[in-house]
């Protein structure tokens, strides 16, 4: 049996909104489950692989998945997506046979963040951004050479941008605004460094002028050419970009669940 996304969607809304799982006809690929799962929220982590469960999983990594099976599952991989966890893998049923299984779990997604300008120093945006997002993956790209890369553009770079590259590694959030593992360089005429950017050409970058890179505003460059300037790191930019619905670029009126799709 193979599967089309519609088809991933049609077996999770008849698991409905809460905790639920269901046990999948044998004739259904569950790689191609896995696959389609893959194509729609990015990377897996496994949770239990050969019997065994990860000793890091806790509430924030998936546990509530687990919870249903009562050590009879065999291997399961998970996805955050907004306030759902979904998983598949397989289980044995009441009688002792392994079966491809799918469930889905509610996740707690932090509300959006109210906050003074002068408490924003407070604040671990990319904390912010990893619980917003439910990622669970260890870092995907600890090993980047900045030195190298900071070299070579001739500047320094914003440690929260150099966090969230490492940490989230080639991707988009929502599946729409890509971030890039390195600063494109196209627009360094205008003073521009881009970091991100989404497929209705928006460009999201810093004005790159010197000083503390830390402490460069962040420049939406729009399809029409038109320059925004934020007084915000690029941490906090995508954490109220993703949250807060009266933001000018929001992605909250397009998305009400957010999550990172890794590429890799």
């Amino acid at each position: 049996m193979k599967l089309t996304q519609a088809d991933v969607s049609d077996l999770l809304a008849r698991l409905g909104p809460g905790n639920s799982y269901m046990y999948l006809p044998g004739d259904l690929d569950l790689q191609d489950l896995t696959d389609r799962l893959e194509g729609r929220y990015g990377a897996p982590r496994t949770l239990i692989l050969d019997g065994f469960t990860d000793p890091t999983v806790d509430d924030s990594r998936g546990a509530a998945l687990i919870i249903p099976f009562e050590g009879r599952a065999v291997m399961l991989r998970a996805w955050a997506y907004g306030d759902q966890w979904v998983g598949t893998g397989t289980a044995r049923d009441s009688e002792g046979t392994e079966r491809s299984v799918l469930v889905i779990a509610p996740r707690e997604v932090p509300e959006p963040l109210v906050v003074a300008p002068d408490e924003d120093e407070d604040i671990d945006w990319m904390e912010r951004l990893r619980l917003i997002t439910g990622w669970t993956q260890s870092d995907q790209r600890p090993e980047m050479d900045w030195a190298e890369m900071e070299s070579r553009l001739g500047t320094a770079l914003p440690s929260d941008y150099k966090r969230m590259v490492e940490t989230f590694g080639k991707g988009a959030f929502d599946g729409f605004l890509d971030l890039n593992q390195e600063p494109w360089t196209d627009l360094r005429e205008d003073g521009l460094l881009i970091w991100a950017g989404t497929e209705h050409e928006n460009l999201y970058g810093w004005r790159a002028d010197g000083g503390d890179p830390d402490r460069w505003p962040v420049v939406v460059r729009s399809f029409d050419g038109e320059d925004v300037a934020f007084d915000c790191q690029a941490a906090e930019f995508v954490c109220r970009i993703l949250t807060d619905p009266h933001h000018p670029f929001t992605m909250a009126s397009f998305f009400d669940t957010h999550w990172f799709m890794n590429y890799g």
